[in-house]
C-alpha cells in the first residue's frame, strides 16, 4: 500500500502533500525535522490521507492534489471535518 497524505503546519497553517509506503515512519521524519521541505514549518499534524494499491496511482494522486483543482477538492473535503 502507498499513502498520499496532507500535513498542516502549526506555524503558518500551510499544507504539504506527499506520498509514502510507510505513513508512520514518514510522519516521524517530518516531525523530527528530517525532511527539508517541512523542517521550518513544524509542528505538523496529519489532516488527511488516502491509500492506493500501487505507487503509480499514489504519484498520480499526489500530483493531482497539488494542482488548483486538487486543492479545491481538499478544501471541500476537509471543510466538513473542521466545522462539524
Amino acid at each position: 500500500m502507498y499513502y498520499i497524505y496532507v500535513l498542516e503546519s502549526g506555524k503558518d497553517k500551510k499544507k504539504y502533500v506527499g506520498y509514502t509506503s510507510n505513513l508512520k515512519l514518514r510522519f516521524e521524519q517530518h516531525c523530527k525535522g528530517l525532511v527539508e521541505s517541512t523542517r521550518k514549518r513544524r509542528p505538523l499534524k496529519i489532516i488527511y490521507y488516502e491509500a492506493c494499491l500501487s505507487q503509480q496511482d499514489a504519484i498520480k494522486r499526489e500530483k493531482y492534489l497539488k494542482t488548483h483543482y486538487g486543492k479545491m477538492f481538499l478544501k471541500k473535503r476537509l471543510k466538513s471535518y473542521f466545522i462539524g
